[in-house]
């Protein structure tokens, strides 16, 4: 999406290249890759250090549809919203006057599915990452994803200034980032699904078109990684997370949907 020519935003000169010159194929996102990472073997993990994110344009956009988003009964047109993007005081101006404050992360982050999978749409997210749209994935943040193929092949896009969790009209605040990321490699740690951290949390992800899936996808992972870290049983994991870890939905818009479970670090991290 572009605002019209006479809006007074400024339209990246690479951003109309790419829209003149790119065939939208399987999904409408726009990636950047694939990065090759040297040794990098399925049942390996590549850790992904989200160092900066910078906003490189000064609007954003966000719209549904019918047939689109969390309640398409509710809304069943079509609806395009552009707004500036106030980088001085990190916030997002709605027509109405209301202001957000904006977290800028890239909604996509993925290594290459497996060979066998061939080629697959960028909507759902999967094993591989992909279109998690997890707003906690900021700057000073890490995304470990399971390498599905020889060379892991990152691939990172689809920037946001600010969303919700959920997601819930198909969109956030849709725009152009720059991101500097640090990539380590973790041979043979076979993990099944992609997992995050931030200075303060560890999370992990349950994707499925269920939500009720989903969640027990996250829970497990959790109970997994906690007993991992602490080397508890799993019962006293299983209660912990029912005390101390929350269930978030990530998202309820891309057919494959998430939760993120969260603890804090800082209940792992110290005994009494």
């Amino acid at each position: 999406m572009l605002p019209a020519p006479d809006s007074g935003f400024t339209i990246p000169d690479n951003l109309t290249a790419i829209l003149a010159s790119v065939k939208k194929d399987l999904g409408v996102h726009i990636y950047t890759g694939p990065i090759g990472v040297e040794s990098a073997r399925p049942g390996d993990v590549l850790e992904i250090r989200i160092l900066n994110i910078e906003i490189r344009q000064d609007w954003g956009w966000n719209f549904f549809r019918s047939y689109m988003g969390t309640l398409q009964e509710d809304f069943p047109y079509f609806h395009l919203t552009i707004v500036p993007l106030d980088c001085a005081l990190q916030e997002v101006a709605m027509p109405s006057g209301l202001r957000v404050p904006m977290r800028p992360f890239f909604g996509q982050m993925a290594v290459a599915p497996r060979a066998e999978c061939g080629r697959v749409n960028s909507k759902e997210p999967r094993e591989f990452g992909g279109n998690l749209d997890c707003k906690e994935l900021t700057a000073g943040s890490t995304l470990y994803l399971p390498v599905q193929t020889d060379g892991a092949l990152f691939s990172v896009g689809d920037g946001h200034a600010a969303q919700g969790d959920g997601e819930v009209n198909g969109t956030a605040i849709e725009t152009a980032l720059r991101g500097t990321f640090e990539f380590h490699l973790h041979k043979d740690r076979r993990w099944a699904a992609p997992r995050a951290e931030t200075p303060t949390h560890f999370i992990t992800f349950g994707l499925d078109p269920s939500l009720d899936t989903a969640a027990k996808q996250a829970l497990r992972n959790m109970i997994d990684w906690v007993v991992e870290m602490t080397g508890i049983e799993r019962s006293e994991a299983y209660s912990l997370c029912s005390i101390a870890c929350d269930l978030r939905v990530t998202q309820t818009v891309n057919n494959v949907k998430g939760i993120h479970a969260m603890i804090e670090k800082s209940i792992l991290l110290r005994r009494g």
